[in-house]
């Protein structure tokens, strides 16, 4: 449990740091305080990443596990 929170923690700090530097940068340019305005709006993503990525995962692996299974069955050439 531990490193699947580990992972949302660093998942959702690398994810909304990058979205929300290449969104603001693009938005509103290397102007003066870039920095304060980028790191506000990084910390608003953060928040809401962080508990969407720790709620939404485990049925994302869920699906993609179903998905994976179908696959695989479906194209066994011996059934």
């Amino acid at each position: 449990m531990k490193q699947k929170i580990l992972f949302a923690v660093l998942m959702a700090m690398v994810t909304t740091s990058v979205v929300s530097f290449t969104l603001v940068s693009f938005n509103r340019g290397m102007s003066p305080g870039f920095l304060i305005f980028w790191l506000k709006s990084w910390l608003l993503a953060y928040v809401i990443a962080l508990p969407v990525i720790i709620l939404v995962s485990p049925k994302v692996q869920e699906f993609v596990a179903y998905v994976s299974r179908s696959k695989a069955v479906s194209t066994d050439p011996i059934k």
